[in-house]
């Protein structure tokens, strides 16, 4: 930027009353300048980085984030020592005013070097004025994608099983897209991808529902030891699943298709016995007179 005290004309004398007018506006125009709230300066620090890191993943997000601290902290600190130094120069005018009006200094030098000082000051503010100026047009450009970026961080709120919990976005887009493989009756690569959310997310809200879900779609491709193995974990480790029933049934099926009916006959008992009054239930009746006498 071109040094402002080397464009700017030597200002013609002023009266006494004309300099203090000077002086009141060009004061009052400095206290306007205050340090920006913490989350402008946040915005603004992140309108410096290059274009290149505008989509980036959340661990790189929240990195940026913690860096972003430390970099505001010096943001605030310069900005400060900016207006500090502004207002020294504004105080020194001012003595000269004040000195002026006692009749104490003469007039003519002091004059010149009244009109250096707010020379530089013009400057000074015009510098800020045009660096706030871009700053701000950067902000409206990119607080969208601050805001998306932190969104990402946090856990969006999903109703599992009648109950109302806190699930990582990430989590939630894992479970979805397994979900839409099944639902487009793609069961291999829904094996594939609820085994992986599984392994990923063991304590997830959505964990019982994915290893239901992938032991039928393992039954789907006919890999019937596999569906077994699934819905028996199902059994083991989330006993009070709602699905639990529907489980023990998706695995006497597996054993009929393995030709296991002695198996079958005891699992579809146990789903009469333990689930008396549910709709799997009833079925297991309908299969267990199906097979006929033992």
């Amino acid at each position: 930027m071109v040094d402002a005290r080397s464009t700017l004309p030597s200002p013609p004398p002023l009266s006494r009353k004309r300099e203090r007018g000077v002086f009141c506006r060009l004061h009052g125009g400095l206290r306007a300048l205050r340090p920006l709230p913490r989350l402008s300066l946040l915005v603004l620090l992140m309108s410096l980085a290059a274009p290149s890191q505008a989509l980036f993943g959340d661990e790189e997000a929240r990195k940026a984030i913690v860096d972003l601290r430390d970099q505001v902290a010096q943001l605030q600190k310069d900005h400060a020592a900016r207006i500090d130094e502004l207002s020294q120069r504004m105080d020194r005018i001012d003595t000269i005013l004040q000195a002026i009006q006692r009749g104490q200094l003469e007039a003519g030098g002091q004059f010149d070097q009244l009109h250096q000082e707010l020379a530089k000051l013009r400057g000074l503010i015009e510098q800020v004025a045009n660096d706030v100026a871009t700053l701000q047009k950067r902000n409206r450009d990119l607080y969208s994608d601050l805001d998306a970026r932190i969104k990402k961080l946090e856990p969006t709120s999903v109703t599992v099983e009648g109950k109302s919990v806190q699930v990582e976005r990430d989590e939630q887009a894992a479970y979805e897209s397994a979900m839409a493989s099944f639902k487009a009756n793609d069961f291999r690569t829904a094996v594939g991808a609820l085994s992986a959310f599984l392994a990923r997310y063991p304590q997830s809200p959505h964990a019982s529902a994915a290893q239901f879900w992938l032991g039928s779609s393992y039954y789907a491709i006919k890999d019937y030891r596999s569906a077994i193995a699934a819905q028996q974990a199902l059994i083991d480790h989330f006993p009070d699943s709602p699905r639990a029933a529907d489980a023990l049934l998706n695995i006497a099926a597996s054993q009929i298709e393995l030709n296991d009916k002695k198996s079958a006959r005891a699992t579809l008992s146990k789903i009469v016995t333990d689930f008396p009054d549910s709709d799997a239930a009833k079925l297991a009746k309908e299969r267990l007179s199906s097979l006929g006498p033992k």
